[in-house]
């Protein structure tokens, strides 16, 4: 692996690490009642993603990480989708919807270019 991929892998990391506090710091003001459904999904989504990202960045053979990048991208794709029905139930401000989603698909724009170099090699 050279170093332009490893550097790729480390930002992609602290990316998600971010998004992981931003998230945390969003869920704690939702209502008690979604504290068991919600919350716990997009918690459920974040650490997993968090699990599958790890897995990808140590994995050095290709099939492998290529299954856990596809597997991160879906839940991030649940995330997202986690947050939609937050906003629809008004339980995040738009300005919150906004900066949850734009770090959400900068993400998936450097895991895109990742599983691309994955298919070229």
């Amino acid at each position: 692996m050279n170093n332009n991929t490893q550097e790729n892998n480390l930002k992609i990391y602290q990316k998600y690490l971010e998004l992981i506090y931003y998230s945390n710091d969003i869920v704690r003001k939702y209502p008690k009642s979604e504290n068991f459904v919600l919350v716990s999904e997009i918690k459920q989504s974040l650490y997993s993603g968090l699990r599958n990202l790890m897995y990808a960045i140590k994995s050095y053979n290709k099939q492998e990480k290529l299954k856990y990048l596809n597997e991160f991208d879906v839940n991030l794709n649940l995330l997202k989708v986690h947050i939609r029905l937050s906003y629809k139930y008004k339980y995040i401000s738009i300005q919150n919807y906004h900066t949850w989603s734009t770090t959400i698909t900068d993400i998936c724009n450097m895991l895109g270019g990742w599983i691309s170099s994955c298919l070229k090699r």
